[in-house]
């Protein structure tokens, strides 16, 4: 697993504030377990929400969101039921949630929520 940089860091602190914004309560950031990492674990009403931060400076390489690929998916599926053990949690239904951000040269991040991957 490697290591954050300051672009991964900023794209995590917009997508935390956007989820905040659109009603959610962050749970917990950068929650690790020798399956890897969740980037952030929300509540949406009686939703829990595991969300995928991705955030690129361009798209030269394709957007965002388009590095989630269906092994992402399923690999956040098993990083949910880990998260679901370990706090004993059992909420009426579980997302998986993509925030893509795309950093600008100036002004704010480009920012897409999508909801529900599968």
């Amino acid at each position: 697993m490697r290591a954050k940089d300051g672009v991964g860091r900023y794209g995590e602190r917009v997508a935390a504030r956007r989820l905040q914004e659109a009603g959610m309560v962050v749970l917990e950031r950068n929650w690790r377990c020798a399956l890897g990492e969740i980037d952030i674990v929300a509540r949406d009403g009686g939703c829990l929400v595991v969300c995928e931060v991705k955030t690129r400076r361009g798209t030269g390489t394709g957007t965002p969101a388009e590095a989630v690929t269906p092994a992402k998916v399923v690999r956040l599926r098993r990083l949910a039921a880990q998260w679901l053990a370990e706090h004993d949690v059992h909420p009426a239904d579980v997302r998986l949630d993509v925030v893509a951000v795309l950093v600008a040269e100036r002004g704010p991040a480009q920012v897409e929520h999508l909801r529900g991957v599968s």
